[in-house]
Protein backbone atom coordinates (compact mmCIF):
# COMPACT_ATOMS: atom_id res chain seq x y z
CA UNK A 1 0.00 0.00 0.00
CA UNK A 2 1.43 3.33 -1.04
CA UNK A 3 1.78 5.93 1.67
CA UNK A 4 3.24 9.32 2.29
CA UNK A 5 6.81 8.56 3.27
CA UNK A 6 8.14 12.01 4.03
CA UNK A 7 6.92 15.23 5.54
CA UNK A 8 5.69 18.39 3.88
CA UNK A 9 6.58 21.97 4.62
CA UNK A 10 5.14 25.41 4.14
CA UNK A 11 7.19 28.58 4.02
CA UNK A 12 7.06 30.31 7.41
CA UNK A 13 5.51 33.75 7.46
CA UNK A 14 8.75 35.33 8.63
CA UNK A 15 11.01 33.51 6.19
CA UNK A 16 13.73 35.82 4.84
CA UNK A 17 13.49 36.65 1.16
CA UNK A 18 16.03 37.82 -1.37
CA UNK A 19 14.92 40.49 -3.81
CA UNK A 20 16.25 39.75 -7.27
CA UNK A 21 16.04 42.70 -9.61
CA UNK A 22 16.50 40.96 -12.96
CA UNK A 23 16.37 37.52 -14.56
CA UNK A 24 19.29 35.22 -13.89
CA UNK A 25 21.93 34.35 -16.46
CA UNK A 26 24.91 32.05 -16.15
CA UNK A 27 28.62 32.47 -15.79
CA UNK A 28 30.52 30.02 -17.96
CA UNK A 29 30.85 26.70 -16.17
CA UNK A 30 34.65 26.83 -16.50
CA UNK A 31 34.64 29.74 -14.03
CA UNK A 32 33.18 27.50 -11.30
CA UNK A 33 35.07 24.89 -9.31
CA UNK A 34 35.22 21.21 -10.25
CA UNK A 35 35.87 20.22 -6.64
CA UNK A 36 33.47 17.42 -5.68
CA UNK A 37 33.39 18.40 -2.02
CA UNK A 38 32.36 21.96 -2.83
CA UNK A 39 29.80 20.92 -5.44
CA UNK A 40 28.24 18.23 -3.25
CA UNK A 41 28.33 19.75 0.21
CA UNK A 42 28.56 23.51 -0.27
CA UNK A 43 26.23 24.11 -3.26
CA UNK A 44 29.09 25.54 -5.32
CA UNK A 45 27.11 25.22 -8.55
CA UNK A 46 25.03 28.19 -7.36
CA UNK A 47 28.10 30.34 -8.04
CA UNK A 48 27.27 29.95 -11.72
CA UNK A 49 24.15 32.11 -11.34
CA UNK A 50 24.50 35.82 -11.96
CA UNK A 51 21.84 38.43 -11.38
CA UNK A 52 21.05 41.74 -13.10
CA UNK A 53 23.39 44.25 -11.48
CA UNK A 54 25.94 41.54 -10.78
CA UNK A 55 26.64 40.91 -14.47
CA UNK A 56 30.18 41.39 -15.64
CA UNK A 57 30.56 42.68 -19.19
CA UNK A 58 34.10 41.34 -19.49
CA UNK A 59 33.19 37.76 -18.53
CA UNK A 60 32.16 35.35 -21.25
CA UNK A 61 28.79 33.82 -20.38
CA UNK A 62 27.81 30.24 -21.02
CA UNK A 63 25.65 28.81 -23.74
CA UNK A 64 22.86 28.21 -21.21
CA UNK A 65 24.44 25.03 -19.82
CA UNK A 66 23.94 24.63 -16.08
CA UNK A 67 26.01 22.66 -13.58
CA UNK A 68 23.31 20.31 -12.33
CA UNK A 69 25.41 17.57 -10.71
CA UNK A 70 28.78 17.17 -8.97
CA UNK A 71 30.26 16.76 -12.48
CA UNK A 72 31.32 20.11 -13.88
CA UNK A 73 32.24 18.84 -17.35
CA UNK A 74 30.75 19.88 -20.72
CA UNK A 75 28.86 16.65 -21.45
CA UNK A 76 27.44 16.56 -17.90
CA UNK A 77 25.81 20.01 -18.08
CA UNK A 78 22.07 20.66 -18.37
CA UNK A 79 21.05 22.59 -21.49
CA UNK A 80 18.42 25.01 -20.21
CA UNK A 81 17.29 25.82 -23.75
CA UNK A 82 15.53 22.46 -23.84
CA UNK A 83 13.33 23.31 -20.84
CA UNK A 84 10.30 25.51 -20.39
CA UNK A 85 10.34 28.34 -17.85
CA UNK A 86 9.14 26.41 -14.76
CA UNK A 87 11.71 23.65 -15.25
CA UNK A 88 14.47 26.16 -15.92
CA UNK A 89 13.58 27.94 -12.70
CA UNK A 90 13.57 24.77 -10.60
CA UNK A 91 16.88 23.64 -12.11
CA UNK A 92 18.41 26.97 -11.11
CA UNK A 93 16.90 26.77 -7.63
CA UNK A 94 18.30 23.27 -7.20
CA UNK A 95 21.84 24.64 -7.54
CA UNK A 96 21.65 25.41 -3.81
CA UNK A 97 20.59 21.87 -2.86
CA UNK A 98 22.92 20.44 -0.22
CA UNK A 99 22.68 18.02 2.71
CA UNK A 100 21.88 19.36 6.16
CA UNK A 101 23.17 16.40 8.16
CA UNK A 102 26.04 13.95 8.01
CA UNK A 103 23.85 10.82 8.18
CA UNK A 104 22.02 11.56 4.90
CA UNK A 105 22.74 8.00 3.71
CA UNK A 106 20.20 6.62 6.18
CA UNK A 107 18.21 9.65 7.40
CA UNK A 108 14.72 10.58 6.14
CA UNK A 109 15.01 12.10 2.68
CA UNK A 110 13.26 15.41 3.30
CA UNK A 111 15.22 15.96 6.51
CA UNK A 112 18.52 15.36 4.75
CA UNK A 113 18.46 18.34 2.37
CA UNK A 114 17.64 22.04 2.48
CA UNK A 115 14.37 21.64 0.57
CA UNK A 116 12.73 24.66 2.16
CA UNK A 117 15.61 26.88 1.08
CA UNK A 118 15.35 25.51 -2.47
CA UNK A 119 11.63 26.31 -2.66
CA UNK A 120 12.16 29.76 -1.12
CA UNK A 121 14.81 30.42 -3.75
CA UNK A 122 12.48 29.15 -6.47
CA UNK A 123 9.87 31.66 -5.33
CA UNK A 124 12.41 34.50 -5.54
CA UNK A 125 13.66 33.39 -8.94
CA UNK A 126 10.09 33.19 -10.25
CA UNK A 127 9.43 36.74 -9.09
CA UNK A 128 12.64 37.95 -10.74
CA UNK A 129 11.61 36.33 -14.03
CA UNK A 130 8.08 37.72 -13.79
CA UNK A 131 6.74 34.17 -13.78
CA UNK A 132 3.64 33.10 -11.81
CA UNK A 133 4.49 29.66 -10.46
CA UNK A 134 1.68 27.14 -10.86
CA UNK A 135 1.41 23.89 -8.94
CA UNK A 136 3.58 21.24 -10.52
CA UNK A 137 4.95 17.81 -9.69
CA UNK A 138 8.35 16.32 -10.44
CA UNK A 139 9.68 12.77 -10.50
CA UNK A 140 12.30 11.93 -7.89
CA UNK A 141 14.43 8.81 -7.58
CA UNK A 142 16.55 7.91 -4.56
CA UNK A 143 19.33 5.32 -4.49
CA UNK A 144 20.39 4.09 -1.07
CA UNK A 145 23.34 1.77 -1.36
CA UNK A 146 25.93 -0.15 0.58
CA UNK A 147 29.10 -0.83 -1.35
CA UNK A 148 31.12 -3.99 -0.94
CA UNK A 149 34.22 -3.46 1.25
CA UNK A 150 36.62 -3.93 -1.68
CA UNK A 151 35.66 -2.69 -5.15
CA UNK A 152 37.20 -1.17 -8.25
CA UNK A 153 36.65 2.50 -7.40
CA UNK A 154 37.61 3.69 -10.88
CA UNK A 155 35.08 1.31 -12.40
CA UNK A 156 32.37 2.72 -10.15
CA UNK A 157 33.36 6.30 -11.01
CA UNK A 158 33.35 5.62 -14.75
CA UNK A 159 29.97 3.92 -14.67
CA UNK A 160 28.44 6.81 -12.75
CA UNK A 161 30.11 9.54 -14.79
CA UNK A 162 29.14 8.20 -18.20
CA UNK A 163 25.69 7.05 -17.08
CA UNK A 164 25.06 10.61 -15.97
CA UNK A 165 26.02 11.86 -19.43
CA UNK A 166 23.43 9.50 -20.91
CA UNK A 167 20.81 10.68 -18.44
CA UNK A 168 21.46 14.41 -18.91
CA UNK A 169 21.20 13.96 -22.68
CA UNK A 170 17.51 13.11 -22.23
CA UNK A 171 16.96 16.78 -21.40
CA UNK A 172 14.81 16.30 -18.33
CA UNK A 173 17.26 15.56 -15.50
CA UNK A 174 17.08 18.76 -13.44
CA UNK A 175 19.45 17.66 -10.67
CA UNK A 176 21.70 14.72 -9.82
CA UNK A 177 23.34 14.59 -6.41
CA UNK A 178 25.38 11.89 -4.72
CA UNK A 179 27.18 11.85 -1.43
CA UNK A 180 30.32 10.20 -0.09
CA UNK A 181 30.18 6.72 1.41
CA UNK A 182 30.30 6.55 5.20
CA UNK A 183 32.36 4.24 7.38
CA UNK A 184 29.88 1.42 6.68
CA UNK A 185 30.18 2.02 2.92
CA UNK A 186 26.62 3.40 2.80
CA UNK A 187 25.65 6.24 0.51
CA UNK A 188 22.74 8.14 -1.01
CA UNK A 189 22.23 9.42 -4.53
CA UNK A 190 19.17 11.19 -5.91
CA UNK A 191 17.79 12.46 -9.20
CA UNK A 192 15.10 15.11 -9.69
CA UNK A 193 13.47 14.74 -13.10
CA UNK A 194 11.03 16.87 -15.05
CA UNK A 195 8.81 13.80 -15.56
CA UNK A 196 8.90 10.04 -15.29
CA UNK A 197 9.11 9.74 -19.07
CA UNK A 198 12.44 11.57 -19.00
CA UNK A 199 13.77 9.14 -16.41
CA UNK A 200 12.77 6.19 -18.57
CA UNK A 201 14.45 7.71 -21.62
CA UNK A 202 17.55 8.66 -19.66
CA UNK A 203 18.17 5.16 -18.33
CA UNK A 204 18.21 3.18 -21.57
CA UNK A 205 21.78 3.77 -22.78
CA UNK A 206 24.73 1.34 -22.87
CA UNK A 207 26.42 2.78 -19.77
CA UNK A 208 23.26 2.27 -17.73
CA UNK A 209 23.16 -1.29 -19.02
CA UNK A 210 26.76 -1.80 -17.91
CA UNK A 211 26.00 -0.28 -14.51
CA UNK A 212 23.11 -2.66 -13.94
CA UNK A 213 25.26 -5.63 -14.96
CA UNK A 214 28.06 -4.54 -12.60
CA UNK A 215 25.83 -4.11 -9.56
CA UNK A 216 26.80 -7.46 -8.02
CA UNK A 217 30.49 -6.61 -8.35
CA UNK A 218 30.08 -3.28 -6.56
CA UNK A 219 27.18 -3.35 -4.11
CA UNK A 220 26.20 -5.39 -1.11
CA UNK A 221 22.77 -3.80 -1.46
CA UNK A 222 21.04 -1.03 -3.38
CA UNK A 223 17.48 0.20 -2.87
CA UNK A 224 15.68 2.37 -5.40
CA UNK A 225 12.66 4.45 -4.43
CA UNK A 226 10.45 6.66 -6.59
CA UNK A 227 8.90 9.80 -5.11
CA UNK A 228 7.10 12.91 -6.30
CA UNK A 229 8.01 16.45 -5.39
CA UNK A 230 4.96 18.71 -5.50
CA UNK A 231 5.45 22.47 -5.37
CA UNK A 232 2.23 24.40 -4.90
CA UNK A 233 1.03 27.65 -6.51
CA UNK A 234 3.38 30.59 -5.97
CA UNK A 235 5.92 28.11 -4.52
CA UNK A 236 4.11 28.64 -1.23
CA UNK A 237 4.51 25.07 0.02
CA UNK A 238 5.91 21.71 -0.99
CA UNK A 239 5.74 18.03 -0.17
CA UNK A 240 7.50 14.81 -1.11
CA UNK A 241 5.37 11.67 -1.23
CA UNK A 242 5.49 8.20 -2.71
CA UNK A 243 5.03 8.05 -6.47
CA UNK A 244 1.87 6.03 -7.08
CA UNK A 245 0.18 4.51 -10.12
CA UNK A 246 -2.23 7.48 -10.19
CA UNK A 247 0.74 9.77 -10.81
CA UNK A 248 1.40 8.03 -14.13
CA UNK A 249 -1.84 9.41 -15.54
Amino acid sequence: MAAVVETSATAPANAPTVTLRAPTTLFHHSLVTKDFELLKFHAASALQLQFGGQRHEQVVTSDDRLIASPYNEPLNLLDLRRLDTPNQLLAKALTILKPLRDDYATAPYTESFNWQAVVDFLRDLSAAEGHRWKKQKFYVVTFRSQLLPVIDDQRLTDLDYYSHQEAIASGGLLKYWFGTKNEKHQNLATCIWRAREDARAGGTGPWHKQARAAARELYDSIVFKTLKLVIDDDASSWEINDWTSEDDD
